[in-house]
């Protein structure tokens, strides 16, 4: 269910999208319908996995005791109504697959591993100055070895990487020697690691795919279309439109990144200058304070106040003319703000991007929404976690065409 194609100076897998219908060849088809009906609307009973899907009573009966065999899917709890035998609603098994997510970034990485219903059982974390390819290899093969031990082998689907395209052009920011990134350019990963670990493995964008995190394991009420800014080393941004994260021909599509952010000199700083967590880090060794802090886990960020405050006031005002930009070529109504921060920071920066927002005269222009991301700092491993999940049990659920 994949197609490859190149890009970046990388080869990279595509996710595909699947079709619902009640003729057996394409049964396959429907069970992912099935589980991506579950997956979307909770545990449901046959009778309303049929409604919701159009597919027949029979055939959805059918799907679901094949998934129940196959451990895809379990009973839950019999719901006893006024008349007629109680329903019984059918739900994720946790245990019916599982999925590796590594986010690579410019100063740590992280691997994951979660289950079918998107439970992190297992992780671990690497600081370093600049990311070396032979050292990012020598992280992950032995954590994944260690993590795989404690479930079924059949059960694995594969695992995602969640990286910066063309992470090589970031070196110099990134404090690496002239040339020491340029492994990265030459070398294919996620070839290597396909190679070494015998599992289906998947790339994208890390900014898409912190994006595609809220899609697969988003909490509360999701909007349908939505801009969506990650704040890392870098700040990274998605786009989702119907419920589909768009990547573009390249895969890079909504590189918010790389909007152009008028400076009070009269020229112009790409939004990554001016809202990046790279600037944090460097206001700190400036001050003479240790940085270890800001890459480890962000609930232990010990940072100055005055520094910190200095940092979120440009980052919110460069956030609000982003924003604008942004909205005068895709309407959407809703913009949602993660990343690697910790709480309290990220519902700051929301609340003061917000209030920097309203201040701007933007005629012609319909304000979004601004919204805290639900995910928060593992929303790039998480994403990435969530690529072999797609390509091996999700359809599009805006593109099924199903047949009564």
């Amino acid at each position: 269910m994949t197609t490859h194609f190149a890009g970046q100076g990388k080869s990279f897998r595509k996710l595909t999208t699947s079709r619902g219908s009640n003729q057996s060849g394409v049964r396959a088809h429907n069970e992912r319908l099935v589980l991506s009906t579950i997956r979307s609307n909770g545990p449901l009973a046959k009778a309303e996995i049929a409604r919701v899907t159009g597919l027949s009573i029979q055939t959805s009966a059918v799907i679901v005791r094949s998934l129940e065999q196959e451990g895809l899917l379990k009973r839950g709890e019999p719901v006893r109504g006024r008349i007629g035998q109680p329903s019984v609603p059918m739900g994720l098994a946790p245990d019916g697959a599982f999925f590796f997510g590594l986010k690579i970034g410019r100063r740590s990485a992280d691997i994951v591993l979660l289950n079918f219903i998107g439970d992190v059982l297992e992780s671990a974390h690497l600081v370093y100055d600049y990311p070396r390819l032979d050292d990012m290899l020598a992280f992950v093969l032995p954590a994944v070895a260690r993590m795989r031990a404690t479930v079924p082998q059949d059960r694995l689907a594969g695992l995602g990487i969640a990286i910066p395209f063309r992470i090589w052009d970031w070196a110099r920011i990134a404090g690496a020697p002239d040339g020491q990134m340029d492994e990265w350019r030459a070398r294919d990963i996620r070839a290597e690691l396909e190679a070494s670990l015998g599992l289906p493995v998947y790339l994208q964008n890390d900014a898409s795919a912190a994006c595609g995190a809220e899609l697969a394991f988003g909490k509360g009420e999701r909007p349908q279309d939505f801009l969506h800014f990650f704040i890392g080393y870098f700040i990274g941004g998605g786009l989702v439109i119907d419920n589909r994260l768009y990547t573009g021909r390249s895969g890079n599509a909504a590189a918010l990144g790389s909007l152009p952010i008028a400076h009070t000199d009269g020229g112009y700083r790409q939004l990554a200058d001016t809202a990046s967590l790279w600037l944090l880090e460097r206001a700190l060794a400036e001050a003479g304070k240790s940085t270890e802090s800001l890459w480890g886990k962000p609930d232990g960020w010990a940072i100055d106040a005055a520094i910190m405050e200095a940092w979120i006031e440009e980052t919110c005002s460069s956030l609000a003319i982003a924003i604008v930009a942004a909205c005068s070529v895709v309407d959407v109504g809703t913009v949602l703000i993660d990343g690697w921060l910790p709480g309290d920071i990220r519902a700051e920066i929301v609340r003061r991007t917000a209030a920097y927002l309203s201040e701007i005269d933007a005629p012609g222009i319909e304000k979004p929404e601004l919204r805290e991301g639900t995910i928060g700092p593992n929303g790039r491993s998480l994403g990435a976690a969530s690529l072999p999940l797609s390509d091996r049990y999700l359809v599009d659920l805006n593109a099924v065409l199903v047949a009564g």
